[in-house]
């Protein structure tokens, strides 16, 4: 068995990083046949997925998202690919949300009336 971990940190805060991770659970979905379940926490979400011969979890914190995945026997041969389409995946939906970020306008607050 082969055993995948990738850590990308990240300054989204816990709502912006909840979207990437779902986008890339959705991705997983369609694209390589993934079985994923989210569970949204107050403090951190996780993303289950398994599918014959992959099973894992992306755990989501407000600056952090982390993937532990397990091969099987026969997927583990493609270990470096799959890794790297894993990284590749998570980086793009990373730099489309940090970008989308810096483009919004910061919310100005009203003076308190005295």
């Amino acid at each position: 068995m082969a055993d995948i971990h990738i850590e990308r940190k990240h300054s989204l805060g816990l709502l912006e990083a909840r979207k990437v991770a779902f986008k890339w659970a959705e991705m997983a979905e369609e694209k390589f046949d993934m079985e994923c379940t989210y569970e949204e926490g107050q403090t951190e979400d996780l993303v289950s997925f398994t599918r014959s011969g992959v099973s894992g979890e992306l755990r989501v914190t407000p600056d952090l998202l982390e993937l532990d995945a397990k091969l099987g026997f026969l997927l583990g041969a493609f270990k470096d690919k799959i890794e790297g389409e894993i990284v590749k995946n998570l980086d793009i939906l990373l730099a489309k949300k940090s970008a989308t970020a810096k483009k919004e306008p910061a919310v100005k607050k009203k003076p308190a009336a005295k």
